[in-house]
């Protein structure tokens, strides 16, 4: 889309914080304290139910000018094809339909499915792709993503047609086939439409980072995506029964009702030690850190942004409650920080869809979704899917996870930490009108932070951590959000608990 990364958030469920856990951090700490985008949020949650089955969700949020956003989709037959970036190879062939398959048990041909991933070209990528938006010299950009060049292609191919040869791609094996080449999910590649006259000034950028740039093909006008190898035609089918005109399954739904499970107890200890492993202040944007609620990042001046990343509250099985709450909670802590909710993104994670409990379980998370957006006025405006997460025939549990962005107006006037003689009170309250209430009073809080798994006791300890600073209260049971005001300060909302003071 022509957008500079400015934050990184992840979510990440295992079943308990073992080797794999932290192998997962340590990843996802090197490559993003290398790219030089910040890791500012996120969360992490333990459950047996993931143990052989755990997720990794990731959430970037870019900055552009609105009228510079680039489509991905092709035009202008008899424009130039280039893929720049790096090399394609057998290490990403079926990653995303082999990492989510329900068994990889036994099958040798899977092993090289995970991708190699190399953030400093990643950086390179980035600034290339950036010069030659700002530059005008691209007219449509894509991303190598699941699926590689068979997914990149049949969208940008669409309204148009395309021809691809992939006996051009530049390769890190020469013995690919052709099948290979075209699916191969390598990590660090774009795609971009090009006018031929300007073909040359593209290879000068991408020569100056030391990114190869191939011509591999050219926009057309028949409506087909066609593949070609040493000149003979080696597939070739209408793009728009890829995209739009592709087939839709009617999956079959069944009622599933499956208790709460219990919530282990490391999921209460601080989680401090997980994400001080990222960077947290490249690129000088960041106003708030991560560990409490939203961070919140500058845009110009003193206008800026909140973000946070959320999924279902620990130990939910209920689907539709795991897509209302992951909204709620998203949007709550993007409040909390000083941001009004502008906009959702999502990350289904679930079982393997063809069985009708699990089709149950997608269908009423959507609704969970729609119905929590709806009520904030805001839209659901990207997102993926992650499905057949079994194993065993063990699913996991219905795991829809939510990304928000809300605008900051002001990031010198957010709450922050509390300071001594505040009044420390709970807000019950939620749902759409206690998130706009929290957002719209942010000026009165010298903190605020949501009450979620842990209860008030738990937020009232983590809110001393985040201050450093001592506090005298009663913790009650409830839900809502703690906030701490300077004394005299009135909050005008029916239902306030005073729960102590700052000392």
């Amino acid at each position: 889309m022509g957008a500079r990364p400015i934050a990184l958030l992840d979510g990440l469920r295992f079943g308990e914080p073992d080797w794999h856990f932290r192998r997962a951090v340590a990843g996802i700490a090197h490559y993003g304290n290398c790219v030089g985008v910040p890791n500012v949020g996120g969360e992490c949650a333990f459950d047996e139910a993931y143990t052989a089955n755990p997720l990794v969700n990731a959430m970037c949020v870019g900055l552009l000018p609105t009228e510079r956003v680039l489509s991905a989709r092709a035009q202008g037959p008899g424009n130039a094809l280039v893929l720049y970036g790096a090399f394609t190879g057998r290490d990403g062939i079926g990653g995303a339909s082999v990492l989510a398959s329900q068994d990889l048990e036994g099958s040798d041909e899977k092993r090289p499915s995970v991708q190699i991933g190399d953030p400093f070209r990643g950086k390179a990528l980035i600034e290339v792709s950036l010069e030659l938006v700002e530059r005008e010299l691209v007219l449509s950009l894509q991303d190598c993503g699941a699926a590689g060049l068979a997914s990149s292609l049949s969208e940008m191919a669409r309204d148009v047609g395309v021809d691809v040869h992939l006996d051009r791609v530049p390769l890190r094996e020469d013995d690919l086939e052709p099948w290979e080449i075209m699916i191969s999910e390598s990590q660090e590649r774009m795609v971009a439409v090009v006018a031929p006259e300007r073909v040359d000034e593209v290879r000068e950028v991408c020569a100056r980072w030391e990114l190869p740039c191939t011509v591999i093909g050219e926009v057309t006008d028949h409506g087909e995506l066609r593949a070609f190898f040493a000149g003979d035609v080696v597939g070739s089918i209408p793009a728009t029964l890829l995209t739009d005109e592709c087939p839709r399954y009617e999956v079959e739904t069944r009622e599933r009702v499956v208790e709460p499970a219990p919530v282990a107890a490391v999921n209460h200890e601080p989680k401090t030690w997980v994400f001080e492993q990222y960077d947290q202040l490249v690129g000088s944007r960041t106003v708030r850190r991560p560990g409490l609620d939203a961070a919140v990042l500058r845009i110009d001046g003193t206008r800026g942004i909140a973000v946070s990343l959320d999924g279902p509250p620990l130990g939910c099985r209920n689907p539709l409650e795991a897509g209302w709450r992951a909204v709620m909670d998203a949007a709550l802590n993007v409040a909390c920080a000083g941001g009004e909710p502008l906009a959702l993104t999502d990350c289904l994670n679930f079982g393997n869809p063809e069985k009708p409990e699990i089709g149950w379980e997608l269908e009423q998370a959507i609704e969970g979704i729609s119905r929590a957006a709806e009520s904030l006025g805001i839209p659901v405006v990207s997102g993926n899917v992650s499905l057949y997460n079994e194993t065993g025939g063990s699913p996991i549990p219905p795991t829809p996870v939510v990304g928000c962005v809300g605008l900051v107006r002001d990031v010198t006037r957010i709450p922050d930490r509390w300071q001594r003689g505040d009044r420390i009170a709970l807000l019950r309250g939620f749902g759409h009108g206690f998130v706009h209430f929290v957002w719209r009073h942010a000026h009165l809080w010298t903190l605020a932070h949501d009450v979620s798994d842990g209860g008030v006791a738990l937020a009232l300890r983590e809110a001393e951590a985040w201050s450093a600073r001592r506090a005298d209260y009663d913790a009650i049971e409830g839900e809502g959000v703690v906030v701490a005001v300077t004394p005299g300060t009135e909050i005008p909302w029916d239902d306030v608990v005073e729960l102590g003071m700052v000392a």
